[in-house]
């Protein structure tokens, strides 16, 4: 069994807490994991059982997050990069293998530019690359909605914001992703800041440019994925020196509720460097 321990540290003046599941014995790097908007530092289920015996596992409730202090005016993702070095140096490990989904991508993406030499590999999926206006704006209308007491329209509203609900095309698992989602958007629904953490989510695109060299990267998608088109995120690859692309049919943005096998193979084979052995449906764009 890992041993599990918790700790608080404090960047800027805001506190927020970090988890890590530590192996006696590990094959690589300790994985630090980044998620979605609402993901919190114990909704890795999936991945705590892959890595078992593998390596040792960090997440963390980053400001804004969870239970963190939420990010105040003037504050944005230097401020979280900042939170992420301070996780990392408290790992007394010379480098890490970082994985970021969703709005995690856009952190983890932006601390391996500033610290490559601290990334002995780096995962992103669901990358939010190409957010346009038009996604700002329903954003934003679905928290008017939730201003109003529309709790259901404001859960509908952003349901179809970030699955596939297109019945011609398939998705894996789609129902209980749905309803998933919705029980942990409704948990949030109390979150004072909660536009301004949907405001920053969608606002990231600008923090993925600028490219990246020196540090092994695999960038992985739905072929679903209604936030950022596979094709955006292809393009994205691209700006990463060597990276390599999947994409993962019958999926969309929530991979991991819809396709966990698949994710967990992508990541265990590339944190071990070994060749990527997903399921056999997985199409390699790349």
């Amino acid at each position: 069994m890992p041993q599990e321990t918790v700790r608080t540290l404090t960047v800027e003046g805001l506190s927020f807490p970090y988890r890590m599941l530590r192996q006696g014995t590990s094959r690589t790097e300790p994985l630090v994991a980044l998620g979605g908007v609402f993901q919190g530092m114990y909704d890795w289920p999936q991945m705590e059982d892959a890595l078992t015996g593998l390596t040792s596992l960090v997440t963390a409730n980053l400001p804004d997050s969870g239970d963190a202090d939420p990010l105040p005016a003037g504050h944005g993702i230097d401020t979280l990069c900042a939170a992420l070095e301070a996780v990392i140096d408290g790992l007394q490990t010379p480098r890490v293998n970082l994985y970021g989904y969703s709005y995690g991508a856009s952190i983890a993406f932006r601390y391996a530019q500033r610290h490559p030499e601290r990334c002995a590999r780096l995962l992103l999926g669901g990358v939010p690359s190409h957010i346009t206006e038009a996604q700002f704006d329903r954003s934003r209308a679905s928290h008017r909605l939730l201003s109003a007491g529309d709790v259901d329209g404001f859960v509908n509203t952003m349901a179809a914001e970030f699955f596939c609900l297109d019945e011609n095309r398939y998705v894996h698992r789609r129902d209980l992703a749905l309803s998933y989602f919705r029980r942990t958007l409704l948990r949030a629904t109390d979150r004072r800041d909660i536009d301004d953490a949907l405001v920053r989510a969608f606002g990231t695109r600008t923090e993925l440019a600028g490219g990246l060299t020196g540090v092994p990267t695999l960038v992985f998608c739905g072929e679903h994925d209604t936030v950022t088109t596979p094709e955006q995120q292809r393009a994205f690859a691209t700006t990463i020196e060597g990276s390599r692309f999947v994409t993962i049919p019958d999926a969309d943005h929530m991979l991991l509720m819809e396709r966990p096998e698949t994710v967990i193979s992508l990541v265990t084979s590339f944190i071990t460097d070994s060749r990527l052995q997903p399921a056999a449906s997985t199409t390699h764009e790349r």
